[in-house]
């Protein structure tokens, strides 16, 4: 009798461990979603369909990116910084003849902040490309309207034609002939 009452316990020790390794297993899993929810929390985070600019701007640009809207979509409509690479905004932000118009040069910090975004956001410069200043010289800018005959010039108040939303900064929005 005490040889069967050995054979028992162990088989029903065999029985548990199995649903102690699933309940470790469920607890554990549960602790890791738990901790990968808490670490990307997108709480108020804005809807692609409201964010209206090619990238998602994180908190610490979003300053930069309204001193650059601010002191370049006043005069004209305000353009996606990987339109164009880095030097070419490096450029630009040196420059008081800003396409033949005298303008007034930012001054640290706000040309700071500026430049953050700008070189954040933009595109890097190949090794042997021109540095474009035009649209019609930007490879960038030819690569994301690939088949679409353009106007010649290219101008920055044409952009509307296509983006009803590019006085807001918003060139996700489309006409309906684009959607």
């Amino acid at each position: 009798m005490s040889n069967r009452m050995k054979r028992k316990t162990p088989k029903s020790q065999l029985q548990r461990k199995p649903m102690g390794l699933l309940l470790v297993i469920l607890v554990w899993s549960l602790a890791m979603g738990w901790l990968l929810a808490f670490a990307t929390n997108v709480q108020g985070a804005t809807p692609t369909t409201e964010i209206g600019t090619v990238d998602v701007v994180p908190a610490q640009y979003q300053l930069g990116q309204e001193v650059y809207l601010e002191n370049c979509a006043t005069c004209h409509i305000g353009i996606p910084p990987a339109v164009f690479p880095t030097q070419t905004w490096k450029n630009l932000l040196q420059d008081n003849q800003h396409y033949g118009v005298q303008v007034k040069q930012l001054v640290d910090p706000p040309r700071i902040l500026a430049w953050r975004y700008l070189s954040t956001f933009s595109r890097p410069l190949l090794e042997d490309e021109q540095t474009p200043y035009r649209f019609a010289s930007s490879r960038y800018f030819k690569a994301l309207h690939p088949k679409i005959k353009l106007p010649n010039p290219i101008q920055v108040s044409s952009c509307i034609s296509c983006h009803p939303g590019a006085n807001d900064f918003n060139f996700r929005r489309l006409t309906a002939e684009w959607e």
